[in-house]
């Protein structure tokens, strides 16, 4: 990571039977946001699909000085996360059509965030370790953190922020297939003291989730003061300590 993009394809699979207009609302969507993150669309590959799928090839640069790798963490980081976990049930509801408008628009609002600020925050300090959080959950790719840097990440319970409208869902069994892959994977490697909807939201994957970046303290003040300029959400969820028996811990 500490890459920025360029030049970007689309990649597109779209049925017969659906509009073509919600092909024309999928791209420009993604133009927009490609613009807002400083690349271009040059073009792209089209076929036809029973599902519509769409994603983008993207071409970046990076010095390679300044990599931000998902290992490094040392003793005594703190641990800030960028974005809101929840959006993984909140789409399970929308599929299930029982999802309500402020559940929606407060899922798609994340979703549609660049994490381009929370990085373009980090740039003027020091960096040990970052990882975005997507399909594996927070506590997947905090456990690639963890065994990467031959360390144990200790959450707060309490500091980890969460969509308030997901809990409902999640309570009522609307929980992505992803979180008990994710569970089985981590088996073992994790020791959550927490209730099981809870929990269930610590393993969710999340669509075009937020960042975990493991900061020194001495950068943390300087971290929050840049967050805080370009108005990003940022939560300081946990500290690194030194491996123990799980590489993660929720308490």
């Amino acid at each position: 990571m500490g890459g920025d993009p360029i030049l970007c394809l689309n990649i597109v699979g779209f049925p017969k039977c659906l509009p073509i207009e919600i092909l024309s609302k999928i791209l420009n969507g993604s133009a927009s946001k490609v613009k807002e993150a400083g690349a271009i669309v040059i073009g792209g590959h089209s076929i036809q699909d029973n599902e519509p799928k769409f994603g983008l090839s993207v071409v970046g640069k990076v010095n390679p000085e300044f990599v931000y790798k998902n290992y490094g963490a040392k003793i005594g980081d703190k641990l800030v996360l960028t974005k809101k976990l929840g959006v993984g049930s909140i789409i399970t509801a929308i599929k299930g059509e029982i999802c309500s408008d402020q559940a929606y628009n407060e899922a798609v609002k994340y979703m549609t965030t660049l994490n381009k600020y929370a990085y373009e925050a980090s740039k003027s300090v020091k960096v040990n370790a970052c990882t975005d959080i997507t399909g594996f959950s927070l506590m997947g790719h905090g456990y690639e953190m963890a065994y990467g840097s031959k360390v144990s990440l200790h959450f707060d319970k309490n500091k980890i922020p969460i969509i308030e409208e997901c809990v409902e869902y999640v309570k009522d069994g609307f929980v992505p297939e992803g979180t008990y892959s994710n569970k089985r994977y981590l088996n073992g490697k994790v020791y959550c003291e927490c209730e099981e909807w809870f929990e269930d939201i610590l393993f969710e994957p999340q669509t075009s989730g937020g960042l975990l970046f493991a900061v020194g303290t001495e950068c943390l003040d300087k971290f929050k003061e840049n967050l805080d300029s370009k108005d990003v959400f940022y939560e300081v969820v946990g500290e690194v300590k030194e491996l123990s028996n799980k590489y993660i811990y929720v308490k």
